[in-house]
């Protein structure tokens, strides 16, 4: 006897569906797997072979031929365990094939026949739905993720045997929902606020300016200088994520294994803060075996901030390049290629010399002008051409420090950054790829980010005199729309020019000095 359903795995952040066959014959008790499966996949024989016993359900003793089709695409994970148990059932007769017809299953068994969690849910409930299938069970644990895709119905089990009594009819499913409402409401709350932060106006209007465009960061300044500090709250000034941008990186974390339990979606914008020790691999993603999302993909539509930026290694940078400029990171091996999103704010800090007291009033630089050549190099100019803002940070004032005037919430600074964004979402309508100015292209710089003679003069004269690239004359000007959009003014004019080309002050002082 042959049983035939459904079940799913992942490639990236996407999802394929498998079906699962099952043949019984008379022959000595064996489990064979084919189809590709890896090493987890193969396992499932002892994990199925216990957990069905466990279960006080029947495993006669014949010989069992599971097939995974598509069979050239190799098969990865344990969500296979739960539809190879129930093939199995089936194909013994323990459970009818009629409501298999409409349904996906997925979920790893335990030895007891506990369901539990997988990675990939919410990419496999969307696969579902766009295949037609209208019902998918899986585990308690995921019940939450899978349904926020609409258009399928999510049935969550906790056992094997509550599978077989769902099956047979013995137990009522009903289909799980959640109040997509609730949770972004509940994660609206933040830890920190741009209150916090003592002194550090021209920084903080910086990071207004970055927050409100979408533009990547880099600050410059002495140790203990409140760079880390104003790092961490940028988050809290950026515009709510949207029901798409939210789907879209919960999908990422979901596959990468991240998405806590207790959370259904990713609501708060990601913040990723990896160690300077991080291989590239682990930044862009890869790994042994099918590639993995890396940090970059972790933090889309959130923000990368890389601390003490001259300590990666020089190899780990350079590989930003490609996702600074296309918002997503292509990984190529010898069978298939995968592309992962990662539209994310880049912001970086570092020191400005190695003993990091070059330029303090209030401290003596101990380094040499070749050291700190040699510091700064670490660095390339074209990863520095790629960052919009260069951002010098001072040390804090003992005045500032000990004043108790409260400085401006990060609310107030939000709520400009909202109506910026709005307005660049009605500039922008009808694009699929460009939601923010530091999206635009060639062609929408030349069309909305025109200035008149005099701008044209000013930038001239500081193309010339400080030597900037052809890709910091398009960021000048990308920065100087949003800056004009705070403004708010529909043309830009010398004086957003001027502070849009202070952003520049990395290219002034060190690579053309």
């Amino acid at each position: 006897m042959v049983s035939h359903l459904r079940s799913a795995s992942t490639i990236g952040i996407n999802a394929f569906l498998v079906e699962i066959e099952t043949h019984v014959e008379n022959a000595i008790f064996s489990m064979s797997l084919v189809g590709l499966p890896d090493n987890a996949v193969r396992e499932s024989r002892e994990r199925v072979g216990a957990a069905i016993k466990n279960s006080g359900l029947a495993l006669p003793q014949k010989r069992y031929t599971i097939n995974l089709a598509p069979a050239d695409v190799r098969k990865e994970g344990s969500g296979f365990d739960l539809p190879i148990a129930v093939g199995i059932l089936s194909a013994t007769g323990q459970i009818g094939p009629d409501r298999l017809r409409h349904m996906l299953l997925l979920g790893e068994l335990a030895l007891d026949g506990s369901l539990r969690p997988v990675h990939g849910s919410l990419s496999i409930a969307i696969a579902a739905r766009d295949a037609g299938i209208k019902v998918l069970m899986l585990p308690q644990g995921n019940a939450n993720e899978a349904a926020l895709v609409d258009g399928v119905d999510v049935l969550p089990v906790s056992t094997l045997r509550e599978v077989v009594e769902v099956l047979s009819g013995d137990r009522t499913a009903i289909p799980h929902t959640v109040d997509r409402q609730a949770l972004f409401e509940r994660n609206e709350n933040h830890l920190f606020d741009m209150a916090d932060v003592k002194g550090q106006e021209n920084v903080k209007r910086a990071f207004e300016v970055a927050a409100a465009g979408g533009h990547n960061v880099i600050m410059v300044g002495p140790p203990g200088a409140g760079k880390t500090m104003i790092a961490k709250r940028l988050p809290t000034i950026l515009p709510p994520m949207s029901f798409e941008e939210a789907l879209e990186t919960t999908k990422i974390h979901s596959v990468a294994g991240i998405l806590p339990a207790s959370d259904a979606m990713v609501v708060a914008r990601p913040f990723r803060s990896p160690h300077h020790t991080i291989s590239d691999a682990a930044l862009v993603g890869g790994g042994m075996g099918v590639a993995r999302p890396g940090e970059i993909s972790l933090a889309h539509h959130g923000v990368l901030f890389l601390d003490e930026l001259p300590e990666f290694a020089r190899n780990v940078l350079e590989v930003l390049r490609q996702p600074l400029e296309e918002n997503c990171i292509t990984i190529s091996r010898t069978r298939l290629s995968l592309t992962f999103p990662s539209n994310f704010m880049l912001v970086a800090s570092m020191n400005p010399c190695p003993c990091g007291n070059f330029g303090n009033p209030n401290a003596e630089c101990s380094c040499t002008p070749q050291q700190i050549q040699r510091y700064m190099a670490r660095i390339s100019g074209p990863l520095l051409d790629r960052i919009d803002i260069h951002c010098e940070v001072s040390a804090v004032r003992y005045q500032e420090l000990a004043s108790r005037r409260p400085g401006e919430q990060s609310a107030a600074i939000r709520a400009r950054v909202i109506t910026a964004r709005r307005i660049q979402a009605e500039r922008f309508n009808g694009s699929a790829t460009i939601y923010k100015n530091a999206d635009m292209g060639s062609r929408e710089i030349a069309r909305f980010c025109a200035i008149d003679s005099n701008g044209q003069d000013l930038l001239k004269m500081a193309m010339t005199k400080l030597g900037f690239s052809a890709r910091a004359y398009d960021k000048i000007l990308k920065v100087a729309r949003t800056i004009a959009d705070l403004a708010p003014s529909d043309t830009i004019g010398p004086e957003h020019l001027s502070e849009a080309i202070q952003y520049r002050s990395l290219d002034r002082q060190y690579w053309n000095a």
